[in-house]
């Protein structure tokens, strides 16, 4: 309580502070008197400033009236949960992709799962698609003549079902089974009412006829790192760029009802449905389009915290740009179409909202104003703010500082200020125009499936073109500083510290745009997902049992943990069994290579499901858990830290690891059975390491030992030596003997806990 209180004085504390500042560049800084292109270019400049830090504004109240916009979640007897059509729409995804969303669905828990319906909704009419559906045994709705892209198919499948409830998952958004339960209860809070710390039916009298529930959505959020974790190194650094508005702002819209509908993961009301006649046409984003049609026709539609499914975000440069384009036309449109943010259906604060989202499109052109207005100044001797050194540290300097600190209360950590000004060079050049034009009424109409294809985004240099823009008026920055700063010393210098400040401030953002652009090479075609599971590995040959924990799942490969080492040859085929409190998978696996991992030994394999059965179960235990990517920033983690990181990871090639078994370090001096001796230095089960030879041993000569529990050992001398040619390789000759006699672990345990007394014996 105390920190929410602390929060709302910074919130008040920095509206004051900047109002304070608008109104003195407003009135007392513009350059009346400096020609007219200063002129122009300083009203662009506090024009940008005012919209920047009044959207902010926005969010400061939203999240100030947060805690008393929730809706609380009633529990509710089986018996009274609804029947519920899940809708799955596709276009032109691939059927593995569908797979995934499909399976998941039939695992959604459900009292009676009799009432829940699952449609894949195929506008594409592809025969594959219905055997599919046939497949899983749920409902087919193909729609091959659909000329209304997703509009028209899921207005299809209204159409041909009858649940009062109906669920939308994209094609590529993977439900957990708990998706259902946490969000279809609040569509009864106008029957149930809480008494006493319990639920009850509400009596006739007691009914809330004003509650009209719309739409309840839970967050966008993805197991496949976006383009700014991955391509600038940060997957462990930083949460996924759309998880800002899924888990912050859209949750801070429930104080305005102004939520926005993000087309996937949300159970909707059909009643409310019929009532705005379906999904809107004539919009590029009909799923924003719809939420705020249903807040006309007075339905609340509310936004949960708690993710309860996941994607695949965009993995290519052009896809993502062309996304973001896609959204920013459609956002206009619908706000065009509907009238929204002056239409006298919706309450003040929701039209404000809209005003802001609106805004919030022209963020990118602000951009733009902030890095060429120092620039200006320094390259070209723009004069576009009339005021002194002293006056700007009185009037900008507490305020930036509480702006800042105050964004920091306002993202709970998802996204800091730095972040948001360096998506927003990122995506600048290719947003203003299409806002622009889509503004002034030129629409896109056509609809387009966003690429998420990994295989596309391996063309770094055509990335790179992207980058154009950005090196251009990095350039330009490093020009300004050096003509800045040529012949100033001392005091001169510090005076100009602040546009400095502000030309090396843009340069950072430029960098990081420029290290986005170059990109990241993709090694892997299937996400890794970290789980710890718990595995039993059974390998025929030893017909011994060993337990392991998952380090990470992904659809072909797995990557297991075991506190010791143990056999498990190359090119053989192992039998894993992983299981969850709530799956079981029986996998073949073959172990691609191992490595020492702290105390213990990781190994990795290639894995694949037994049968029809085990795929299913193995698709839950990859994708039915919270992801493993980071849901806030790592505070620690500097601008410095995320260039000097880029750098390195670019600079030194990532070590391929090759190793099949694991290498099993020893200092274990033998005698062999002809009196020949040397120190064992390591064992890979296949080989051994050895120094300090004395006695009769050649090339290619046999030689035996034995352990303290009588195990013979038959070793070759191969010739050959290590890499730092300080060994000799000795080849286990007899390894497969010991395999099958089952004393593969005991030699193991001979070799790391040798007697203390003679570790040989003769023959």
């Amino acid at each position: 309580m105390l920190n929410k209180k602390r929060q709302n004085v910074l919130f008040v504390v920095t509206m004051i502070l900047m109002s304070i500042y608008l109104l003195w560049r407003m009135i007392f800084t513009l350059p009346w008197d400096q020609g007219f292109l200063n002129m122009v270019f300083g009203i662009l400049l506090i024009v940008a400033e005012t919209v920047t830090v009044l959207t902010t504004f926005e969010l400061f109240f939203q999240k100030m009236q947060k805690e008393r916009t929730q809706l609380s979640f009633p529990t509710i007897p089986p018996e009274h949960y609804p029947d519920v059509d899940v809708f799955i729409a596709t276009h032109n995804e691939p059927v593995d992709l569908l797979y995934k969303t499909v399976n998941a669905c039939t695992f959604m828990d459900y009292p009676d799962k009799q009432k829940v319906h699952i449609y894949l909704c195929d506008d594409g009419g592809r025969p594959e698609v219905e055997e599919l559906a046939r497949q899983f045994g749920v409902g087919y709705l193909g729609f091959p003549g659909n000329t209304e892209a997703k509009s028209g198919n899921l207005n299809n499948a209204l159409s041909k079902t009858s649940s009062p409830l109906i669920a939308t998952f994209d094609a590529d958004m993977i439900p957990q089974h708990t998706f259902l339960m946490k969000t279809v209860p609040y569509f009864l809070l106008s029957k149930f009412i809480e008494e006493n710390g319990q639920w009850r039916l509400r009596r006739e009298d007691e009914l809330d006829e004003k509650f009209k529930l719309g739409l309840v959505q839970t967050p966008q959020s993805f197991y496949n790192p976006d383009l700014f974790q991955f391509n600038l190194y940060a997957e462990q650094e930083i949460p996924n760029e759309q998880d800002f508005f899924s888990r912050e702002v859209n949750i801070l819209r429930n104080a305005s009802n102004a939520v926005a509908y993000t087309g996937s993961n949300t159970v909707i009301s059909r009643k409310a449905m019929e009532e705005i006649h379906g999904f809107p046409l004539k919009t590029i984003t009909e799923d924003f389009e719809t939420s705020v049609r249903l807040q006309q026709a007075g339905y609340i539609t509310y936004a949960t915290q708690e993710v309860q499914a996941a994607g695949l975000t965009t993995t290519t440069i052009q896809s993502m740009i062309k996304q973001r384009t896609r959204w920013a036309r459609g956002i206009i449109q619908s706000l065009q179409n509907t009238r929204a943010i002056f239409s006298k259906k919706l309450p003040f604060w929701t039209r404000v909202t809209y005003l802001s989202s609106y805004l919030y499109w022209w963020s990118f052109f602000n951009r733009l104003i902030f890095i060429m207005a120092p620039i200006l100044f320094a390259l070209f001797d723009f004069q576009i703010v009339n005021t002194s050194f002293w006056e700007i540290l009185i009037f900008w300097l507490p305020s930036y500082f509480c702006y800042s600190m105050s964004m920091r209360y306002l993202s709970s950590n998802i996204r800091n200020q730095r972040w948001s000004q360096v998506i927003d060079t990122i995506f600048m050049p290719y947003l203003i125009v299409p806002v622009f034009l889509e503004t002034l009424g030129i629409h896109e109409r056509k609809f387009k499936v966003t690429n998420k294809n990994k295989a596309a985004g391996r063309k770094w240099m055509s990335s790179l073109l992207y980058a154009i823009p950005h090196i251009i008026l990095l350039l330009l920055s490093v020009a300004a500083v050096v003509r800045f700063v040529h012949g100033k010393y001392g005091l001169a210098l510090f005076y100009s510290s602040i546009i400095i400040f502000w030309l090396i401030y843009n340069m950072i953002a430029l960098f990081y745009a420029l290290f986005f652009m170059i990109g990241r090479r993709a090694y892997r075609e299937t996400e890794r997902i970290r789980a710890q599971e718990d595995v039993t590995i059974h390998y025929k040959a030893n017909n011994l049992h060993n337990q392991a924990q998952t380090v990470d799942v992904s659809e072909q490969g797995i990557a297991l943990y075991v506190s010791y080492p143990i056999y498990l040859p190359q090119q053989t085929k192992i039998s894993l069994v992983v299981k969850t409190e709530r799956y079981e998978a029986n996998l073949d696996a073959v172990i691609v290579y191992v490595k020492k991992d702290g105390e213990g030994w990781r190994y990795s394999a290639k894995v694949q499901p037994v049968n029809e059965r085990d795929k299913r179960q193995y698709m839950q235990i990859i994708y039915d858990r919270k992801h493993s990517l980071p849901e806030q920033m790592n505070l620690w983690d500097t601008a410095y830290d995320d260039m000097l990181r880029n750098v390195k990871k670019r600079i030194v090639q990532p070590r391929s690891d090759k190793r099949k078994m694991p290498r099993i370090r020893l200092q274990l001096p033998i005698v062999f059975t002809n009196g020949a001796s040397c120190t064992l230095r390591s064992f890979n089960y296949r080989f051994f390491s050895a120094s300090g030879f004395q006695g009769d041993i050649s090339a290619g000569a046999l030689v035996t030992f034995y352990t303290k529990n009588n195990i013979e050992v038959i070793l070759q001398h191969t010739g050959k030596t290590t890499a730092g040619h300080h060994e000799v390789l000795l080849s286990v000759e007899n390894i497969d003997d010991i395999v099958e006699r089952g004393l593969i672990d005991q030699l193991l345990d001979d070799l790391i806990h040798p007697h203390s007394e003679s570790f040989t014996r003769e023959g």
